[in-house]
């Protein structure tokens, strides 16, 4: 394993949603420390790399050893460096993971067609901070709410 990546750029990911359905996310991440970008299907696929990703630039550490039934997952190969895009096609977040205790992620999401920026407290929270921002891109313009707070605000 390489030494720890340093640099504040490698503390944020990006993350492109390209598509949603059924509440089920698919797209691409993208960070420094990758050559390319790495296509993720699913939410599940998206923890689990974005998960891989941290542990690789052991930045920020994990308080906790991963566990597992089995052999390590198989790893899909980066994607082609000309068929890259930096954004997605339903929305784009840039996710900064500050902390990895008590088996989740705590540090803040960035929707960056509204340049909104909140902080989570866990890997849920970041979860349903990204599928609101998707969920209210995907209406009418007229109807999009325009940051992460009036989601928050509609949702009580």
């Amino acid at each position: 394993m390489p030494g720890k990546a340093q640099g504040n750029e490698y503390w944020t990911t990006l993350v492109c949603v390209d598509s949603r359905q059924d509440g089920d996310f698919s797209g691409r991440l993208y960070n420094p420390y990758l050559d390319s970008g790495l296509a993720f299907k699913g939410l599940m696929d998206f923890l689990v790399k974005m998960e891989d990703l941290l542990d690789r630039m052991r930045l920020p550490q994990s308080f906790t050893a991963k566990r597992s039934f089995g052999p390590p997952m198989e790893q899909e190969k980066p994607l082609k460096p000309e068929l890259e895009r930096r954004h997605g096609d339903e929305a784009t977040f840039a996710v900064r993971v500050l902390i990895r205790q008590n088996a989740s992620w705590q540090g803040s999401v960035t929707w960056e067609e509204t340049g909104q920026t909140e902080s989570f407290r866990s890997v849920l929270e970041l979860l349903l901070l990204m599928n609101s921002a998707v969920s209210k891109s995907q209406l009418k313009p007229e109807k999009k709410a325009t940051s992460f707070s009036a989601l928050r605000s509609k949702e009580k």
